[in-house]
């Protein structure tokens, strides 16, 4: 009984987190896995969740702002995912300069439709303010960096990386990081000492 109870607390956060994409929209992002495709695909994602808010708006009706809260909620994790694309293809060193002029340019129509709903103060604002409100300021710290000269970004998303990976160590027990150090060194002397092609045949020097 104890362990079943136990299951159930650990179930607890798994159910309260909830999908910000639809299924069909998982499996469009699974199939597009080069990045500058990916990004136009969320942009089409954000795009379509602002038109559902603006939608809600244009008519008042019972539980509305429990919809447009729930969107805008979708729309901020979606812009999230945007530049986390857009920042892991640049550690693989990959060109998103596409994908990343897409973005800035949706951004633009995208905070202008935000400020629009902000502007328009309904009945039931309160109960969407503050997510609204995220979604203004997510919006604008994206385009700012889809703006950014991309070398420069790199450079950043590089230094953050290094600064947390410090962080990260600084938290270990001096065992816990001999062991990370040892598993580096296995794993580079392994690279290393993969064998170089050869033509020769086997039992020739």
């Amino acid at each position: 009984m104890k362990l079943l109870l136990y299951a159930c607390l650990l179930a607890l956060p798994m159910l309260a987190q909830k999908d910000f994409l639809t299924a069909d929209e998982v499996d469009q992002v699974r199939e597009m896995q080069e990045p500058n495709e990916r990004l136009k695909l969320y942009v089409k994602f954000a795009k379509q969740r602002l038109a559902l808010v603006e939608q809600l708006l244009s008519k008042e009706k019972a539980g509305r702002s429990a919809m447009i809260h729930e969107a805008l909620d979708e729309y901020n994790r979606i812009i999230e995912a945007i530049d986390t694309v857009a920042d892991d293809a640049l550690r693989r060193k990959l060109d998103v300069a596409l994908g990343n002029e897409a973005v800035a340019d949706a951004e633009k129509e995208l905070l202008a439709k935000l400020q629009q709903f902000k502007s328009q103060k309904t009945r039931d604002y309160s109960r969407y303010e503050d997510v609204l409100a995220n979604a203004i300021e997510n919006t604008e710290v994206s385009m700012d960096l889809a703006q950014q000269d991309l070398k420069e970004r790199s450079t950043e998303v590089q230094a953050k990386d290094a600064r947390e990976k410090k962080k990260a160590e600084e938290m270990m027990t001096p065992a816990e990081l001999a062991e990370k150090k040892a598993e580096q060194k296995k794993q580079a002397e392994t690279t290393t000492k993969r064998k170089a092609p050869t033509l020769k045949r086997k039992g020739e020097k």
